[in-house]
C-alpha cells in the first residue's frame, strides 16, 4: 500500500478484530501512529507489542456513557488525531424481533456511533481539519426483513455522516468524510453464515484503505455491490416489501 504523507496520526475504534484489526495493521505498515480502542484488551496489547513505537491503546466500549471522554484521553495519549476511523458495529439476523439483539444493535450502531463520531467531529472542528471514515454497510440502503435493526442503524449512520458533511461545509470546516459501505465480508460479524459474494477481510481492507486515501465521499466495497445497490434503489416499494430475503 502506498504511503500517505498528509496524515500521520489516526484513531481506530474497533481495532480488536475483523476489519478494524486489519485496517490498523495496514496503517501501521504505512508508517502511521495509532491510538487503537475496543472492548477486548488482549488484541490491542498485541498490536502495541508488535508496533511499540507506533501504538497506544485504550479499552473503550462505545455503549458506555464515558466513551467520548475516554476517546478524548486516547487522542491526547496518541499525540493528536488526523484521521478518525470507526469500525465498531454489531448485527444479527433477527426476523423474530427478539428484544435483546435489537437493543444491543441500537445501543452500539446508533447511540455508540453518534456518541463517538460526534466527539471526533467536535475535535476536528476545534482543530480546523480532519478526516472521519466510518464502516457503514449497503444494508442501510433499504429495510431488510431478516435484520431490521441492523439495516435501520446503518441507514442512520450514512444519513448522519451526510448531515455532518453538509454542516461542516456550511461552517467552512476542513473536515473530510468517507462513508464506506461494504457488502458481505468474511469476518466474525457473519457468525459463520454463508452469503453470496463474500469478500475476504484482507481484500476488503485494502479496498477500504484505498478509498480512505482517495478521500472518497462514499465507497462501495466492491463494484459488484455498487451494482446491487443500484438495483435495490430502483426496486419499487410494492415489490420490495414482498421479497423474502430470508432465503438469501
Amino acid at each position: 500500500m502506498k504511503k500517505q504523507q498528509e496524515y500521520r496520526r489516526a484513531i481506530v475504534i474497533g481495532a480488536s478484530s475483523g476489519i478494524g484489526q486489519r485496517l490498523a495493521r495496514l496503517l501501521l505498515y504505512d508508517g502511521w501512529h495509532l491510538g487503537v480502542a475496543a472492548r477486548r484488551e488482549e488484541p490491542l496489547e498485541q498490536l502495541a507489542k508488535d508496533f511499540p513505537e507506533q501504538v497506544v491503546w485504550s479499552r473503550i466500549d462505545v455503549t458506555d456513557a464515558q466513551a467520548a471522554d475516554q476517546l478524548e484521553q486516547l487522542v491526547k495519549k496518541a499525540g493528536g488525531m488526523d484521521l478518525f476511523l470507526y469500525t465498531s458495529g454489531v448485527g444479527k439476523m433477527n426476523p423474530d424481533l427478539d428484544p435483546e439483539p435489537e437493543d444491543v444493535t441500537l445501543c452500539t450502531n446508533a447511540l455508540g456511533f453518534t456518541r463517538m463520531v460526534g466527539a471526533a467531529y467536535r475535535y476536528f472542528a476545534r482543530q480546523g481539519r480532519g478526516h472521519i471514515a466510518v464502516i457503514t454497510s449497503i444494508a442501510g440502503v433499504r429495510g431488510l426483513g431478516p435484520s431490521p435493526s441492523y439495516s435501520a442503524t446503518k441507514a442512520l449512520q450514512s444519513t448522519y455522516l451526510e448531515a455532518l458533511e453538509q454542516q461542516s461545509h456550511a461552517r467552512g470546516l476542513n473536515i473530510r468524510f468517507t462513508d464506506i459501505r461494504p457488502g458481505f465480508i468474511d469476518t466474525p460479524l457473519l457468525h459463520g453464515d454463508r452469503f453470496p459474494h463474500t469478500l475476504s477481510a484482507d481484500e476488503a481492507s485494502r479496498s477500504i484503505l484505498k478509498a480512505i486515501y482517495s478521500k472518497r465521499h462514499v465507497a462501495y466495497i466492491d463494484s459488484l455491490w455498487h451494482a446491487v445497490v443500484l438495483m435495490m434503489r430502483l426496486t419499487p416499494r410494492v415489490l420490495w416489501r414482498r421479497m423474502n430475503l430470508n432465503r438469501v
